[in-house]
């Protein structure tokens, strides 16, 4: 097999699928707020990075609640794609906006891991994507909901990524000074015990002032 290329700014999308309050709910594999800032880090990446990136939801009004505004603020420009369809690639909304950005590389991130992410992943790939799920900013009704469902995508061929070692993967290179400033202020804002010895280097070892909240 093949080595899989790295991921660039330049050769991916993705897709946020379901990041919505009542879906949210049902989560059980991972602390709720803890994946709600996973995802909002991620749409920051991705904003900095200028990857292009497309919103879904279900059911709005009638279930499933508005799309966190954490994450909406994070990606002003992205209107949300309405759907029914548990699977968004059934949506021809959804498919013609990922046809558009002209790359075969698919980052999923959503809501639940064994039903929306699992089945939007196989059928991209019936379609000729590369898809990488980025597991933490992904939940499922159950641990052993959302471990399954990533051990039966990963037999088929979908890469594990998480919204950190994505947003790195990007950046690549610290001498990238066009996005430094912007990467360490999320790694600062999302990444725990990174960010805390991110601000304690600043502080204590360079002499920067404090942050302030």
């Amino acid at each position: 097999m093949a080595a899989p290329d790295l991921l660039t700014p330049e050769n991916c999308t993705l897709l946020i699928i379901d990041h919505q309050p009542q879906m949210a709910f049902g989560v059980a594999s991972h602390d709720r707020q803890a994946m709600k800032s996973n995802a909002v880090a991620l749409a920051k990446s991705a904003r900095v990075f200028k990857i292009p990136t497309i919103l879904t939801t279900v059911e709005t009004k009638s279930f499933s609640g508005y799309t966190y505004p954490e994450l909406l603020a994070a990606l002003p420009r992205c209107k949300p794609i309405e759907r029914t369809s548990m699977n968004s690639w059934d949506s021809a909304e959804v498919r013609d906006a990922v046809k558009k950005a002209g790359r075969k590389k698919l980052l999923l991130a959503g809501l639940w891991t064994e039903v929306c992410i699992n089945s939007c992943a196989f059928s991209a790939m019936q379609d000729g994507y590369e898809v990488y799920v980025v597991a933490d900013a992904c939940g499922g009704t159950s641990k052993e909901a959302h471990d399954l469902s990533m051990q039966r995508m990963i037999q088929a061929g979908v890469v594990p990524m998480t919204w950190q070692q994505t947003m790195l993967e990007w950046q690549r290179d610290w001498a990238r000074k066009e996005t430094y400033d912007a990467v360490i202020a999320i790694v600062q804002e999302h990444s725990g015990a990174y960010g805390m010895g991110v601000d304690y280097a600043y502080t204590m070892v360079h002499g920067a002032a404090a942050r302030k909240a």
